[in-house]
């Protein structure tokens, strides 16, 4: 009986096609870990920078008015940036200008939700 297809070629370990398919088995496997476990691959827990702090007992209300305001700083920025230049950069502009509207928007809302206007 004839074989309808040859042998394939014998690999020895230290060639370079065994220490490729070593060398992607361990990055696959790191991310693996850091999708599926990220804890794992840090021993010690992330520390903020203490450069900036936020009152740990701001009620939601001032955040919330403070994003807003920093949103809405945020968006007149990126408009009037947006009238200095042409292109593709002004439609890029323009694009997050309104990224940050929508969310100033989000925020407004969250804002009303709290403290419903009577």
């Amino acid at each position: 009986m004839i074989k309808d297809s040859p042998n394939p070629p014998e690999t020895d370990e230290d060639s370079p096609e065994s220490i490729d398919s070593k060398k992607y088995a361990d990055i696959a496997d790191r991310v693996l870990r850091h999708y599926l476990n990220p804890s794992s691959l840090t021993d010690t827990p992330r520390k903020p920078s203490p450069l900036f702090h936020i009152d740990p007992d701001a009620d939601n209300e001032t955040l919330l008015a403070h994003a807003c305001e920093s949103l809405a700083s945020a968006n007149v920025m990126t408009s009037n940036l947006a009238g200095l230049v042409e292109g593709t950069h002004r439609n890029t502009l323009l694009g997050i200008a309104q990224v940050i509207m929508l969310g100033e928007l989000a925020v407004s809302r969250a804002l009303d939700n709290l403290d419903p206007q009577k």
